[in-house]
């Protein structure tokens, strides 16, 4: 049997709901985000189920006991308050804070900036007037050029709520941990500087590169391995562009090659840079890691690693072509359309994909909602609410 309760009802009376319980409220319109927070909450209850419509709720009767035993508890019901602390490993040495990609610039949905220090620390907080509703905690405070391994250690001593995750540092988290992952959208690949005409040598490093030893051992199975520019998820032919290596046919592709440098975009990527060069002297080929600075500009071939903005495959590949300076592919309707054009993009190995790679987040306890992230590793904070420390 169910009930049906017109739009304006707050109070459930009847078993469960005595007078020393917590008043237990139907979600009405007023407030869009709480109203869907408090939805997912009843949903895991496993005896209520609730479907909110335009005009009325319907409620069975048999849940309304468990339903207000749920909406009881201080630490699982959505409630407004408390600052969200977060850590992240790049400076963001700017002027101002960022205005495009993920991260703090999709804050800006739902959080105005208040403070902005450049290279050390921001401070967002709460948008009254926010289209979603008005976001969960009063205030969102980042800390920047955090390392990845002290974000852990913050992590694991509850000084902060919200911090990335490398390999290593997801290797040593509790298995209770609770971590959120988008999808791979970050996109590894060799980029040869143009003045290495030579084919047969940009086919051998891309022959020699071992993805399977760095996939494993530096990467800890975080991610995928490709010889394509778009991952498996997004478009669906990944799988058809080779990824394996070859040393037999690397040694003779490289035979009478120069020595090449190596520069690296990221402090982050450099022990796979390290490692590729291990793997080059194995083919025959002479790769050193160009320092820093302005050889590093000048270096043959870097290593790039560039995000996928967008879910749309055709509007990705482009983005990842001008990411990676190659040309813009060709108008794709069908899949086998894009698959062409990619081949095209990536026909003669100036651009050599290796890994596609995920956003990792861990989350304290005390981080209710969520996930906090989406598969394109945009933010969503706002639907995130801070446990109570008092019920």
């Amino acid at each position: 049997m169910w009930l049906r309760f017109r739009a304006g009802l707050r109070r459930i009376a009847g078993p469960g709901c005595g007078a020393r319980t917590r008043a237990c409220s139907v979600p009405t319109h007023g407030d869009a985000r709480l109203a869907a927070a408090e939805r997912r909450v009843h949903t895991s209850v496993n005896a209520a189920r609730m479907s909110a419509c335009a005009t009325a709720h319907w409620i069975k009767i048999a849940a309304v006991p468990a339903l207000c035993a749920g909406l009881a508890s201080a630490a699982t019901r959505p409630h407004y308050g408390g600052i969200l602390r977060i850590e992240l490993h790049d400076a963001f040495e700017s002027a101002d804070p960022p205005q495009t990609g993920p991260g703090m610039a999709d804050l800006m949905r739902a959080f105005n900036i208040t403070l902005w220090e450049g290279g050390r620390r921001a401070v967002y907080t709460a948008d009254e007037n926010a289209a979603a509703g008005r976001p969960f905690v009063d205030s969102v405070e980042i800390q920047l050029a955090r390392p990845l391994r002290d974000q852990s250690i913050d992590l694991e001593l509850g000084k902060t709520d919200i911090v990335e995750l490398g390999p290593n540092e997801i290797r040593r988290q509790q298995s209770s941990r609770k971590i959120w992952q988008s999808q791979p959208v970050r996109v590894v690949a060799l980029v040869f500087d143009r003045r290495i005409a030579d084919a047969r040598v940009r086919e051998a490093l891309a022959l020699a590169v071992d993805r399977s030893a760095i996939l494993t051992v530096l990467l800890q199975r975080q991610g995928e391995i490709s010889g394509a520019l778009l991952p498996q998820w997004l478009s669906g032919y990944a799988f058809l562009f080779p990824a394996s290596s070859d040393l037999a046919r690397a040694r003779t592709l490289a035979a009478g090659a120069h020595p090449l440098s190596l520069s690296v975009s990221d402090a982050g990527l450099r022990a796979i840079a390290d490692r590729i060069t291990l793997n080059a002297r194995d083919a025959g080929l002479t790769v050193n890691i160009a320092p820093q600075g302005a050889q590093a500009t000048a270096a043959d071939i870097r290593l790039m690693e560039a995000r996928i903005p967008t879910a749309d495959p055709a509007r990705a590949l482009a983005a990842l072509a001008a990411a990676f300076g190659l040309p813009e592919p060709g108008r794709a309707e069908t899949p086998d359309a894009l698959c062409a054009a990619e081949r095209n993009l990536l026909d003669g190995f100036r651009v050599v994909p290796l890994f596609h790679l995920p956003d990792v987040y861990g989350a304290s306890p005390r981080v209710k909602g969520g996930p906090g992230v989406t598969p394109l590793g945009e933010w969503r904070f706002g639907d995130l609410w801070i446990e109570s420390a008092h019920p």
